[in-house]
């Protein structure tokens, strides 16, 4: 897939007319696209996952596929009702079925279909909710798929230019995209009550909405901290099991993000206790009813925004949905990210500031895990050595620099 400007890549999209006047930077889609050919050429059945309106319906039609079956749409649906095997089964090329989850019948007729030896089909599966129908899809179609992470927008694809624009927003397309400021903080809030009136009760949240938004908004609150489900049980009157139910389905979803504890290769006393995360900062800051970059900055927590935003983009360049794990020890030493890759440990920071230094959490920190590599991921655009095996990474490079492990 070429290379396509911005507003090229979203003209024939509801998004035109909010574009038309605002100056944006050139967007390539080329790696997403690149890697779901890859995938396609190792499995006959690729599901494509990630949050909704990050962009997959866009990329997938930017594939030239030969079908396309929104499974949300009744007309679509109905189509498939009645004779799924066959209707599927007569179609050659690219086949996209978005929002597969709806219609989980359907994965025992794709393995049939993945299993003929002339393959005259391929099938790209979208995906909104993660737990169900990555179970689903590696139980029924296991040795015939391959998944693909999608997040939205990210510094590479938007440029350096508009970093703090993309923090302030997020990467959803069509807030990052907004004429100004209160529209995309509108889209924001529009987006987050559309989840809590309609998505929530079909994951099996039955908390009223406003109450789910509360929920949600004290998850805001703890953004990069502790994982506190019993005071989040508290908040809103109910028992720990199932504020942890809840939460599992925010993680599910991919609207949250639940960083677990790395304990290898250490026997010491350590943090076991995950953190939690926002894996959007647009809609953090729009939980937090911050409305621009001003309010971010003055924000107590902006800190807290800022290692979010950049863990997510450290996360996305390492391929590291699975593996990505934070360290911490009683002493307080920590550190943010650790990923393992070839046999070694690599570490990262994250700091909003202009010139990062070391500290002696640093220094514990890489001496007691044995870290080939510490990263401080801050906003600047010089790359450079703070001490022997740390360094100081602008955001801006993550994806150059982090490609090669």
């Amino acid at each position: 897939m070429q290379n396509q400007s911005l507003t090229a890549e979203f003209a024939s999209s509801e998004l035109a007319s909010d574009i038309a006047h605002v100056p944006t930077p050139p967007i390539s889609q080329a790696a997403r696209a690149t890697a779901v050919a890859s995938a396609l050429q190792r499995a006959p059945i690729v599901a494509l996952l990630g949050a909704r309106q990050c962009g997959k319906t866009t990329l997938a039609r930017g594939l030239a596929p030969a079908a396309i079956f929104d499974l949300e749409s009744s007309t679509d649906r109905g189509a498939l009702a009645i004779a799924p095997e066959t209707t599927l089964g007569s179609l050659r090329g690219l086949v996209v079925l978005d929002q597969i989850q709806t219609m989980p019948e359907l994965l025992p007729i794709l393995r049939v279909l993945a299993d003929r030896s002339e393959q005259p089909a391929q099938f790209l599966l979208l995906g909104s909710a993660s737990p169900d129908l990555m179970r689903g899809a590696s139980e029924t179609l296991a040795g015939r798929v391959a998944f693909v992470h999608l997040s939205g927008f990210d510094v590479d694809e938007v440029g350096a230019d508009a970093m703090h624009r993309l923090w302030h927003r997020g990467g959803f397309p069509r807030s990052f995209l907004a004429v100004d400021d209160a529209a995309s903080y509108a889209w924001r809030q529009d987006f987050i009550e559309t989840f809590l009136s309609r998505d929530a009760a079909r994951f099996g949240i039955s908390l009223p909405p406003e109450q789910l938004r509360r929920f949600w908004t004290m998850i805001a609150h703890c953004h990069g901290g502790p994982l506190n489900a019993s005071e989040l049980a508290r908040g809103i009157g109910v028992d720990q099991k199932t504020a942890t139910k809840y939460v599992d389905v925010l993680v599910g979803t991919f609207l949250v993000r639940r960083l677990q504890p790395w304990f290898v290769n250490t026997h010491k006393r350590l943090v076991k206790t995950p953190k939690v995360y926002l894996r959007d900062s647009g809609v953090l800051h729009a939980l937090l009813a911050l409305r621009d970059g001003t309010e971010i900055l003055a924000h107590p927590r902006f800190g807290m925004s800022w290692e979010g935003f950049a863990l997510e983009h450290v996360i996305h360049a390492l391929r590291a949905e699975r593996e990505a794990c934070f360290w911490g020890s009683p002493s307080g030493a920590e550190v943010d990210l650790v990923v393992p890759r070839g046999g070694k440990l690599y570490g990262f920071e994250f700091e909003y500031s202009d010139a990062p230094t070391s500290t002696r959490s640093m220094q514990v920190a890489r001496a007691e895990l044995g870290l080939e590599r510490l990263d401080v991921v801050y906003p600047g655009s010089r790359e450079f050595e703070i001490a022997t095996g740390i360094r100081a990474l602008p955001l801006t490079r993550v994806f150059d620099a982090l490609g090669e492990l």
